[in-house]
């Protein structure tokens, strides 16, 4: 590893982490940027130069838009030839959301791009949020013996798990290891030392420019079924006014009720032009589209398979696809159903 001193810059969006208690009234309160280096001396102090940017104002995650992921992008790509990594600070309600989205609007990168928060906000003792920023800063300057970054995606660090970005899902509200990756392996895991899984890593061509996408269509929807689903529920989704794409959230292996209506409603908006994709409401496993008779309605009316893929980085995919290539239908039914970023194992 070369001995010039990395860089890497913090983008602060907001979120647990970057809350301190008011001190007349013990409610939690977003710190201004001076405060939050007073609570985290250690960033100024190791070897690794971290410089801060922050949004204004900072946001709690739930306030996180389609327009906040196209600044989130636009600042990496703006600053991506000062720094070694990037480190984004976010809450933890939508991070997964916005990570995701970061992986696709990032085409060829080949540096780190680290979302990391806290369960604890800073200024609380117990906190989480000083090891959680402290290995992410670590993980995004890291470099091996020929000065590439080692892990030159978009991840989730948390804990001490290292995630590829659009493969994780928000666990648990409470405990410290609030995501999980259930489909795909982590990529690191911090202990006394950071262990990486090279073989798991994506990796763009190391001459890959990158290449910003900031254009979104957000006219998309969630469909959960559930037993007993009416066709007026149905139809209220399927026609809403605008709507372009639909995440078919499904039981088990892709299965769906072999109701005549559903398959009618379903076959009638396939034929309008919006796109629906299959996608599991279990958190492990794939979309088998075809293996049981009641997932074969699904086929015949359109529906493409989601494969493995969250629901979260479908969502965000969509969005991304319509908004470069909405004038192409056929190009975004293909494109979401390959493997753009690690996102989906295709079989």
């Amino acid at each position: 590893m070369s001995n010039t001193q990395h860089k890497v810059l913090l983008i602060s969006t907001g979120g647990t982490i970057t809350m301190v208690r008011e001190a007349g009234t013990g409610a939690l309160v977003p710190a201004d940027i001076e405060t939050f280096k007073a609570y985290m001396p250690e960033l100024f102090a190791g070897a690794i130069q971290v410089e801060i940017e922050a949004f204004n104002p900072l946001l709690d995650s739930s306030d996180i838009s389609p327009s906040k992921w196209a600044q989130m992008a636009q600042m990496v790509y703006d600053h991506y030839e000062e720094y070694d990594g990037f480190v984004i600070l976010h809450g933890t309600d939508t991070m997964s959301y916005s990570a995701s989205a970061l992986s696709f609007m990032l085409e060829g990168l080949n540096k780190p791009v680290v979302f990391t928060g806290s369960q604890l906000p800073v200024g609380v003792l117990r906190s989480d949020a000083k090891e959680n920023l402290m290995t992410a800063i670590e993980i995004a300057a890291a470099q091996d013996e020929n000065g590439d970054a080692i892990v030159p995606e978009v991840t989730i660090f948390f804990e001490d798990r290292l995630f590829r970005a659009n493969r994780t899902t928000k666990r648990n509200a409470e405990h410290f290891s609030a995501f999980n990756s259930y489909n795909y392996p982590a990529l690191a895991k911090a202990g006394v030392h950071i262990t990486y899984q090279p073989h798991l890593i994506h990796y763009n061509s190391p001459n890959a420019p990158l290449v910003l996408h900031t254009g979104y269509d957000s006219n998309v929807a969630v469909l959960k079924l559930f037993p007993g689903i009416g066709r007026p529920v149905v139809r209220a989704v399927l026609r809403a006014k605008g709507l372009r794409a639909v995440v078919l959230e499904t039981f088990g292996a892709g299965n769906a009720p072999s109701d005549k209506w559903l398959y009618r409603e379903l076959k009638e908006a396939v034929d309008r032009g919006i796109i629906i994709v299959n996608k599991t409401q279990c958190n492990t496993g794939s979309v088998e589209m075809g293996l049981y008779a009641v997932s074969l309605n699904l086929m015949k009316a359109g529906v493409l398979s989601g494969y493995d893929i969250t629901t979260e980085a479908l969502l965000t995919k969509m969005m991304y696809l319509l908004g470069e290539h909405g004038d192409d239908p056929e190009l975004v039914k293909k494109l979401l159903m390959t493997n753009l970023c690690g996102e989906i194992t295709v079989e």
